[in-house]
């Protein structure tokens, strides 16, 4: 990666390489904005950031996937908008910590990424909390406070009202473990998984037009359910409460609403159920949030239910769910790890041979939080 990025700006002269990892969520899907409980592990695939002074005053943005330079006036970062581009990560991330009080320097920045965009696995959140580790240089910021510049970021410039979990866990991500996340708290435990188990994503390849108007709405549902039921949040009722309420609702906030109590409490029976070694007990709950999320929620589609489907049909195979907003991206599939070869090629014949695409397949390696690569020789190559 530097021999890269001197071949694209002429030095490495002062190069410094920041790392934010993505995620899969392991169960606990859009509970995080009603400010619920979520369960995700942070992944050896991550967007890695270099970055080294520029001598006049500009900001270029490289993109190695892309191959594509931006260039930007770093004194004119606050007056930038949208553009409804990839840069608009980058520019919402430097324009949150100028509003700290920190000036963004010129800089020439080069972007490597091993998470596949547009899979539901963050490739999005990786990309905000890299950038503002480098644009920071070092410059001491509490970690939760990263996890919310970068979620101010998303929501206030890019303009999706994302919960926070996907810049959390790319901050406090852990090895080998889970993160329980509080969305309402903000507060967080560390997850022992099991040991005899491992968990892959299972990319369809397609991301429906759909899924962002549908996120806004399902935001939009999930406030008129709380305005239904007399509560601040989804978080502050019970299953019970929503199914007596359920008079006071239009059919589908209804669903809605009934997805969100029963994901959270997913979330706490699969925690327990880890706890305990219970691989059917947690297998089971992925299934049943899949299925929530799949009728209720409505946030699934034929690709991702087919995936699940043929997963729970192949030896070894313990439990399989969506993971990500929906409507696209991957699913996560947990298994006895002398299943996973038999398992990569079944489910890559079956989908190839239903859609006509062939999926890509990662192992999800629970690792570290983001951070400042010490060691250049670390850095993958690029895919």
């Amino acid at each position: 990666m530097i021999d890269s990025f001197r071949q694209r700006y002429g030095s490495a002269d002062g190069v410094r390489v920041f790392r934010a990892p993505g995620r899969t969520n392991l169960i606990g899907e859009h509970t995080d904005y009603n400010l619920g409980f979520v369960l995700p592990v942070a992944l050896q695939l991550a967007t890695y950031i270099a970055i080294a002074p520029s001598s006049d005053g500009k900001l270029r943005v490289a993109s190695e996937h892309r191959g594509e330079v931006r260039e930007f006036d770093a004194a004119a970062i606050a007056s930038l908008a949208p553009e409804r581009a990839w840069t608009d990560y980058v520019i919402g991330v430097a324009r949150e910590i100028a509003a700290l009080g920190h000036p963004i320097p010129g800089a020439n920045l080069l972007i490597r990424s091993t998470v596949p965009e547009g899979s539901g696995l963050s490739s999005s959140a990786a990309l905000e909390v890299s950038t503002a580790l480098a644009l920071l240089g070092g410059r001491a910021i509490e970690p939760l406070e990263l996890a919310r510049l970068c979620q101010r970021a998303e929501r206030n410039f890019v303009g999706m009202p994302c919960g926070i979990m996907d810049q959390y866990i790319s901050v406090f991500g852990r090895p080998h473990a889970a993160v329980e996340i509080d969305c309402r708290s903000l507060g967080n435990r560390t997850v022992k998984l099991p040991d005899g188990i491992t968990f892959i994503a299972v990319n369809t390849m397609v991301k429906h037009e759909l899924s962002g108007s549908a996120y806004r709405d399902r935001v939009a549902e999930c406030a008129a359910a709380c305005s239904a039921l007399g509560v601040e949040s989804l978080r502050d009722a019970t299953p019970a409460q929503v199914e007596a309420g359920a008079a006071k609702m239009d059919p589908v906030v209804l669903r809605r609403a009934r997805h969100v109590v029963t994901e959270d409490d997913r979330v706490n029976r699969f925690v327990d159920a880890s706890t305990r070694g219970d691989l059917p007990a947690m297998g089971h709950l992925m299934v049943e949030s899949h299925r929530s999320l799949q009728h209720d929620y409505e946030v699934s589609c034929a690709e991702l239910d087919f995936l699940v489907d043929r997963a729970l049909a192949i030896d070894g195979v313990i439990g399989s769910r969506m993971t990500g907003g929906g409507f696209g991206g991957c699913t996560v599939t947990m298994l006895r790890p002398e299943a996973a070869p038999t398992f990569r090629a079944e489910i890559a014949r079956v989908y190839e041979a239903e859609f006509h695409l062939a999926p890509a397949i990662y192992d999800c390696v629970p690792s570290a939080g983001a951070g400042e690569v010490q060691n250049f020789e670390t850095i993958p190559a690029a895919v």
